[in-house]
């Protein structure tokens, strides 16, 4: 069992199919196979073995899958990296992974290589055309490496909200069924074009983006840095048919002042992920584009899909669905108890999906799976019918005065005012409660609104010790690569 056969196999199929496209540049399943299979010569020339780790750090470009294919056909595992790190981080997960290769961009170099060096690490920097001609001098090795089904082929470093990131090992077995298990769900095939804006080193653009659409044979069309009207053109261009995004990215191409000179009518599926949808903007993106959102949840520890609305049965809005096929998910209390129908409780989800463990961590792995179930931090409730609806993040969770204030319950109202483009509550410092309730919002292009007003919007809505008593205002919010409002960043005010 090899996740590369996915690529192999398609290739086979339709060698001549496109792949991979970034603008003009196009590469077919055959040319993607050829290459990949002189990446894994390159890696034979170079003393490689099977299970060493290598890095890639490369933006969306098709150098991306050509080096995830040809690491996995020579029987390595794949360290996927963020562009943006920076020389100390860059040697964090290269000295962590214990990477004995990087392939770089050139455009980020000096990180890269700096990088590199302090981990001991050699460093092949990836630039167009010299990258192609290292490529052809290399013997292509086309015969797959023998690795078993439950072999790392992946480690992905979690976004370390708490302390150093830490690598979830998936194995081929992880991977190859959870893009199985989304390809059906979303009805990809051989005639999806898909388009490529999140960033391919992420979970949800690597198993729902590129495996899913390489392993059915459809193309993937390349967004190396999302820009609302660059997506749109490329929508419009290339008769995209999937779009995968996070909520920031529908929020921008709604607000995109140029989404009315764009043709969308080929989009028939849209799915969200990354973190929860303001039910507010999927109706707003659904109406202006007039396709179907589909809300799923997943970690990197889960390959990353544990659940999502179906399209052919009825979606509950706000909700994220339920257990994909082979995984079962519960909600339970601080003993692992499950709680009653209706009550709030943390996610713990079981199946083919969840990790091996985290790579080097056997204390962090214990802590995170017990029992089998894999404990997500994530707080959820789930209705009768079976859907389960997250309520927030355990440890963003509002302590106020004793009660209990889930920051995505009074997000949705927020983003139910008119005027608020963007929003993101967290609690902030009380002499007298522990804790207070308080709002970063950004307003629309045009709109005003005050501090006041806003408050009196939400106060109206819920319950008096939950709406926030201190709202400020802010340009844009802090975001990670795939667009994720980051809280830890956001600046909160003094006291008042």
């Amino acid at each position: 069992m090899n996740l590369a056969t996915i690529l192999t196999d398609s290739a086979k199929r339709n060698p001549e199919h496109v792949a991979i496209k970034l603008d003009d540049a196009e590469l077919s399943y055959g040319g993607l196979d050829d290459a990949s299979a002189r990446l894994a010569g390159l890696l034979r020339d170079r003393g490689f073995a099977r299970g060493n780790r290598v890095g890639i750090m490369l933006p969306n470009v098709p150098y991306f899958a050509v080096c995830y294919y040809g690491v996995l056909r020579a029987g390595g595992v794949v360290v996927p990296m963020n562009v943006l790190l920076k020389r100390r981080e860059v040697a964090f997960y290269l000295e962590d992974s214990g990477a004995k290769l990087l392939f770089a961009w050139h455009g980020f170099a000096q990180d890269a290589q700096g990088g590199a060096d302090q981990a001991g690490t050699d460093c092949v920097l990836v630039v167009p055309g010299e990258f192609d001609q290292l490529l052809h001098s290399s013997e292509p090795v086309f015969e797959l490496a023998q690795t078993e089904s439950d072999d790392t082929a992946v480690i992905l470093y979690t976004s370390g909200t708490t302390g150093t990131p830490k690598g979830a090992e998936l194995t081929h077995d992880n991977l190859s069924r959870n893009c199985a298990a989304i390809s059906a769900l979303l009805g990809i095939d051989g005639g999806a074009v898909t388009l490529g804006a999140l960033p391919l080193f992420h979970s949800f653009g690597q198993t729902c983006g590129m495996n899913a659409t390489v392993s059915t044979g459809g193309t993937l069309t390349l967004v190396p840095r999302f820009d609302p009207a660059k997506a749109l053109e490329v929508i419009q261009r290339d008769r995209v048919n999937v779009f995968e995004g996070v909520p920031t990215m529908y929020g921008a191409m709604l607000h995109c002042p140029e989404r009315k000179d764009y043709d969308l009518s080929m989009l028939h599926l849209c799915a969200s992920g990354g973190s929860a949808m303001p039910v507010e903007l999927m109706r707003g993106f659904e109406a202006e584009f007039g396709c179907k959102v589909l809300e799923g949840y997943g970690l990197s520890e889960t390959s990353p899909v544990a659940s999502f609305n179906r399209p052919d049965r009825e979606r509950k809005p706000g909700s994220i669905g339920t257990p994909i096929e082979g995984v079962e998910m519960k909600v339970v209390d601080d003993g692992d108890n499950e709680v009653p129908q209706g009550e709030v409780g943390e996610i713990v989800i079981r199946g083919h999906n969840v990790m091996k463990g985290y790579w080097g961590r056997p204390d962090a792995t214990a802590e995170a799976i017990r029992d089998g179930w894999f404990h997500s931090g994530d707080m959820a409730i789930v209705d009768e019918d079976g859907y389960f609806f997250i309520v927030d993040r355990k440890k963003d969770m509002i302590i106020r005065g004793g009660y209990n204030v889930y920051p995505r319950e009074i997000e949705e109202v927020l983003y139910e005012h008119p005027a608020v483009r963007e929003a993101a509550v967290l609690g902030v410092p009380h002499d007298e409660y522990g804790e207070d309730v308080g709002a970063a919002v950004s307003l629309k292009d045009g709109a005003s609104a005050s501090a006041d007003e806003l408050r009196d919007f939400v106060k109206e809505q819920v319950a008096a010790y939950k709406y926030p008593r201190h709202i400020w205002f802010v340009e844009e919010l802090p975001k990670g690569p795939t667009g994720k409002i980051l809280k830890r960043e956001i600046e909160r005010p003094g006291p008042p």
